[in-house]
């Protein structure tokens, strides 16, 4: 099993954008230090649920201020990018890092950012596969050219060569699946699945489900599909007290979950319905390792039982607390892991 920290550099009512980045950051070094196994990184424009806009950027540093710790992009928004630039960027960081990095992409929304840099609302509704195989390709592949509907250029180098290196592979990279539909592009490429932390175990194991079948179904081996990493994404607060995790994040999560989901635009100018913020905090507290040391690992064994998910992307920083966020880090890597073996 792997357990690592799920960084959203979440901006809390009252707090500013380098209070969240610097939180972000610490959340990310405390990580390493208490021993968990990676860190991975969310991607946000224009909104204070997350004010990080460039999520393989913060890797960059991250991976420069830690020695051991995997570090990935959970995810690198791929309407919003163009798939070489991003495959380069990811090349390098995989390269520099000596195999420490992990791309997660995903399709995002239909935000307004579709309009700020001028991908269009195909790019969301259309356009991923295409995105996806151009990215893939590149991380392969030694020279590429492109004939799609939304790239067309040239064959040109790779440059550099992700796997240039004898003793590394190409970078791995994920996919956020929240549909049954981007499920069934990634297992027929062979690469897992992030699954969101507004899911149960039953739905999460739906998904792998599909997911299996359709490798399955594309040719790939039943040794590659059972060896797939798929990363189950949830939120984790420690307290020795019953009930004191839970009211921990009651009272400090619906502030920012009504403040960050809000301000969510969709590229039309409208503003789309959001969760109801109190109970979809009462939602992640009772799908996820919140309580005390005992009760988290049981639920995360329970969770890795049910779904055959054993990586796990947990949300920290739920108090929006620097010093809370820090020592929840430090009890997860100190009195959750060694009872999960």
């Amino acid at each position: 099993m792997r357990v690592g920290a799920f960084v959203l550099a979440a901006q809390f009512p009252g707090q500013g954008h380098g209070e969240a980045l610097h939180r972000a950051v610490r959340t990310a070094e405390v990580a390493e230090e208490a021993g968990l196994d990676d860190v991975w990184l969310a991607e946000h424009h224009f909104v204070p649920y997350g004010v990080c806009p460039s999520a393989i950027t913060l890797a960059g540093l991250l991976l420069g201020r830690t020695r051991r710790i995997g570090v990935g992009t959970a995810v690198s928004v791929l309407p919003s990018a163009h798939p070489v630039a991003l495959g380069e960027q990811a090349a390098l960081l995989h390269l520099v890092s000596g195999g420490r990095f992990t791309l997660g992409v995903g399709r995002g929304g239909p935000w307004v950012d579709l309009e700020v840099f001028g991908s269009g609302l195909g790019a969301y509704e259309s356009g991923f596969p295409e995105s996806l195989e151009l990215l893939t390709r590149w991380l392969r592949e030694p020279r590429v050219a492109a004939d799609g509907e939304r790239y067309a250029f040239r064959e040109v180098a790779v440059v550099p060569r992700a796997d240039e290196l004898p003793e590394l592979a190409e970078p791995p990279v994920i996919v956020a699946c929240t549909s049954p539909k981007t499920a069934r592009l990634a297992a027929e490429r062979g690469l897992p699945m992030l699954l969101g932390m507004h899911c149960g175990d039953d739905e999460k194991a739906e998904m792998v489900a599909l997911w299996r079948r359709h490798a399955l179904a594309a040719g790939r081996s039943p040794e590659e599909v059972a060896a797939a990493g798929h990363v189950s994404a949830g939120v984790v607060q420690i307290a020795d007290e019953p009930g004191a995790a839970a009211e921990t994040l009651r009272k400090s999560m619906p502030g920012w979950l009504r403040q960050g989901l809000a301000a969510h635009v969709t590229v039309h100018g409208e503003r789309r319905p959001m969760r109801d913020p109190v109970a979809y905090t009462e939602l992640l507290c009772d799908l996820h390792p919140v309580g005390p040391p005992r009760l988290c690992a049981d639920r995360l064994a329970a969770s890795a039982e049910r779904t055959g998910v054993r990586r796990f992307a947990l949300l920290a920083e739920g108090s929006g607390d620097l010093a809370a966020t820090e020592e929840n880090v430090r009890r997860l890597g100190a009195e959750v892991l060694p009872l999960l073996g």
